[in-house]
Order: structure tokens, then C-alpha cells, then sequence
């Protein structure tokens, strides 16, 4: 039987399927650790956090510190008694925090570390057209995502498959190995494995997400424009910029394409049927299957083309 109390961190939607877990479980949750609510909106409201949200909704005492060092939050924090943090998309922690319970903190980290070590590997990993990831479970140390590795997973990732649809499997997976890993901190089985031993395999980094590196280059391979699109989608998405034959231009998010058997000459101009919207790059056709114009909503090709039928009537503007 598992009697651990834990304290969990983090903060958004993920974290929250990590939280029904453990609960379900049957583990006790003594706290929760979570962002300060935060103004959102037009109306500049205060907005909670998804993690806030679930343990107002099932009772459970939060904690919402403006700076991780406070002494008093440090003072609460210590007063939950838990023999166990548990980290899952939250803030880098110090060391007054990470050291303090006796069994340890451990974070999951959406990953087979040390490869991706970083803020978003699940899009870098469908980025970087990779078929398989997997997740980690490790203890925090003094670094970013460096500390030994207690259990992992592997997971197949599909020809398809976007970040989202991957976000949605790991939470599920996440969830399990959590469990697992508290389970066997429990019965002290665990043989954590510094991440220095695991030779012979890639230590790619997973960095953050910026304009920068989510604008699609449309001299790249087929295969990678469409990677960068499925591995954005559905946040941030990744964006180009259109111009009509007005010179009139506009940033477009592009959710969803697919690769035409249809060899493209390498103009960047938008060519379209009735129903359906292709780009010609240098070696293939890409159809655009969802997209968003700035200022529009989000719509698929066919809905944006009935009634717009010009054969090229935009062209990519690099």
C-alpha cells in the first residue's frame, strides 16, 4: 500500500491529467503548488490556472507564490508534511524547495532523457520527424532536467501525428508512470540511473518556441515544412506571410497540410482548385488542409475557397 503524501507542481492542462491520476491512485495529495492567478482577457479578469482550478474543485490546499524562496511559502510548504514533490510542467525550483521533502522532488518530463532536455519536447521531437519519444521520470537536481532517471517509457510517435494528439497520449501514459513511480519510491525499489551512463544516444535540446523558429521556410524539403507544421499544431502553430497580387500582405498560422504526390517547380505560389489549396515548393506540392489568415477565424481550405476559385491567388512572400 502506497501512504506517501505528496505535494504536486505545475500549471496547466497536462499537469492536471497527471493530478487525476495520482488521485485515482488513491495517494494522498497534501498541496498543491501552482502560478500566482494572472489578469487575462479584454476584460483583464483574474485568471486560474487549470491545476488551481482542480484542487479548489476537489479541496486540496493551494499554494501560489509570487517568488519560490519566500520564507513564507517555504514555511507552508514545509508545514504540508509530504515525503514527496511531484513536478509536472511547472518553474525551475531551488534548491530550499527541491530539497526539501525526504524522498525527494521528481519532475516527468516528456521525454527519453537526457534527449530533449528542455521547455517543449514534445513539438520538438514531431519537429525533428523522429517515429519514437517517450517519457522520464527523474530527480530534480541543480540543473535543468539533469538529475537520475528512475523510470521511462517509450511511445511511438505516427507519420502524422501532431503535437497536440501526442500532448493528449503522453498526459494518459504521463499519468501511469507517475503512479509507477510513486508506487515503487513506496517500496523502495527504485534505482535511479544517472543520465551520464545512458551512452550512445542523442542529447538533442528541446528550446522554446519563438517567432524565430516557428516561421516555416518554404525552400526547405517537403517533408520538413510538413514536420514543422504537424509538430506546431495546435500552439503556437507554425506561420508564414501571404501577399495577393494587391501587394497586400498577411501573417497566416497554418495548422494542418499534407504532402502531394503533384511535383511543385519552386515558384512559393499558392495554386487551387475548388476544394483544395497547394503551395509548389522545390521538390513537391504541399496541400494546406487548415489554416488561420490574420484576422480571420480558423478555417480549412475548402471553406476558404468557395467562392474564391483565382488559380493563384496569393503567392508566398518570403
Amino acid at each position: 500500500m502506497n501512504n506517501l503524501r505528496i505535494v504536486f507542481m505545475g500549471t496547466p492542462h497536462f499537469s492536471v491529467g497527471i493530478l487525476e491520476a495520482i488521485q485515482t491512485a488513491g495517494i494522498a495529495i497534501a498541496g498543491i503548488v501552482t502560478v500566482a492567478d494572472k489578469p487575462a482577457g479584454r476584460g483583464q479578469l483574474l485568471h486560474e490556472s487549470p491545476v488551481k482550478q482542480f484542487g479548489v474543485q476537489h479541496q486540496i490546499p493551494v499554494l501560489q507564490p509570487v517568488k519560490l524562496k519566500d520564507p513564507e511559502f517555504l514555511s507552508d510548504l514545509q508545514a504540508l508534511h509530504a515525503d514527496v514533490f511531484v513536478v509536472v510542467a511547472f518553474r525551475m525550483l531551488p534548491a530550499e524547495v527541491w530539497k526539501m521533502p525526504a524522498k525527494g522532488t521528481f519532475n516527468l518530463h516528456a521525454s527519453l532523457l537526457p534527449d530533449y532536455r528542455g521547455a517543449a519536447p514534445i513539438n520538438w521531437t514531431i519537429i525533428n520527424g523522429d517515429s519514437e519519444t517517450g517519457l522520464s521520470t527523474f530527480f530534480i537536481d541543480e540543473e535543468i532536467d539533469t538529475g537520475n532517471v528512475i523510470k521511462q517509457i517509450r511511445m511511438p510517435i505516427s507519420e502524422n501525428e501532431s503535437a497536440g494528439e501526442l500532448h493528449d497520449r503522453m498526459m494518459l501514459e504521463g499519468g501511469k508512470l507517475v503512479v509507477e513511480t510513486l508506487n515503487a519510491i513506496a517500496d523502495g525499489s527504485i534505482v535511479p540511473v544517472p543520465q551520464a551512463e545512458f551512452t550512445g544516444v542523442l542529447k538533442r535540446p528541446a528550446p522554446k518556441l519563438f517567432k524565430e523558429n516557428t516561421q516555416i521556410n518554404w525552400e526547405a524539403s517537403p517533408q520538413t515544412i510538413h514536420n514543422l507544421v504537424r509538430g506546431l499544431n495546435p500552439y503556437p502553430a507554425a506561420w508564414t506571410t501571404w501577399q495577393n497580387s494587391k501587394g497586400e500582405r498577411k501573417n497566416v498560422k497554418v495548422f494542418q497540410t499534407r504532402i502531394s504526390e503533384q511535383a511543385g517547380n519552386g515558384t512559393g505560389k499558392l495554386v487551387s482548385t475548388k476544394t483544395q489549396l497547394f503551395i509548389d515548393t522545390t521538390e513537391k506540392q504541399i496541400e494546406i488542409l487548415e489554416f488561420k489568415m490574420e484576422g480571420k477565424k480558423k478555417m480549412s481550405a475548402k471553406e476558404r475557397l468557395m467562392g474564391n476559385q483565382a488559380a493563384d491567388w496569393m503567392i508566398i512572400s518570403n
